[in-house]
């Protein structure tokens, strides 16, 4: 009797059941996992990041209204060294037989460009390319390493109107932002001197004299060849007045009536 019950005691395990008896599963609410509130991912920055899509096809016939923005870390874009660098980064792109910046403005966190390219390869290796040298260069001015732009925005110039409506976004687009206002120097010339208007040729009312401080260095471009940059916008519409405030973006200008 004494040897089953030693053998009985081995059998057993230390949860005080038989080796082959099923433990008890606990079915209690647990306080992990589950819907909660607050819960998930978190937004990596402040602004949440659209959703992007496959970029359109573009040719040689058509404008692009390229947008970048640059992160905060570079600081404020409306002054003489990221002007610099900005204008030795658009150097850098002529030449390119794809692809020309054939106008440009400098805002405080972001950057406006009117480009021309073959198509989309041409687009994409161009706009890289100037990403590249500015963002080296940017970095050089404020002493610093890492990513400076976002993923750029870009609208196809398809319509006279859209092509006016471009030009006047970008090169009056500091009048938008209210730059015009922002010193003695900015209220002392018509023309923004962070973008290429002082060389544009289609001012509907441009003074001979744009008030520009001596020494100034402009923005350089490079020609249009386009129809629609060229011709067809000046024959369908009037000049641009250097004292125009551009509404929304040339996106949706195309769907609005001017």
């Amino acid at each position: 009797m004494a040897r089953e019950k030693a053998n009985e005691a081995r059998r057993t395990t230390r949860h005080g059941q038989p080796p082959d008896a099923q433990l008890p599963l606990d079915l209690r609410a647990s306080k992990r996992g589950g819907a909660r509130p607050n819960a998930g991912r978190k937004l990596a920055g402040p602004r949440p990041r659209p959703v992007h899509g496959r970029r359109p096809d573009v040719t040689r016939h058509q404008g692009v209204h390229v947008t970048l923005r640059v992160c905060k870390e570079v600081r404020r874009l409306r002054r003489r060294a990221a002007y610099a660098a900005i204008r030795g980064a658009i150097a850098v792109c002529i030449g390119r037989p794809d692809f020309r910046i054939v106008q440009s403005s400098i805002q405080g966190n972001h950057i406006h460009l009117i480009v021309e390219a073959d198509d989309k390869r041409a687009l994409a290796n161009g706009v890289r390319a100037f990403m590249i040298s500015a963002a080296q260069r940017l970095n050089r001015a404020v002493g610093r390493r890492g990513p400076v732009f976002e993923r750029y925005h870009m609208t196809i110039v398809r319509t006279p109107r859209q092509a006016r409506h471009a030009i006047t976004y970008v090169l009056n687009n500091w009048r938008r932002h209210r730059e015009h206002l922002a010193g003695p120097r900015q209220r002392r010339t018509p023309v923004d001197p962070y973008s290429s208007g002082p060389r544009f040729d289609g001012w509907r009312d441009r003074p001979a004299d744009l008030g520009l401080p001596a020494g100034y260095k402009p923005l350089l471009v490079t020609g249009a060849r386009s129809w629609l940059l060229t011709v067809g916008w000046r024959k369908h519409h009037a000049l641009i007045g250097v004292d125009e405030v551009p509404g929304p973006d040339s996106s949706t200008a195309s769907r609005r009536r001017t």
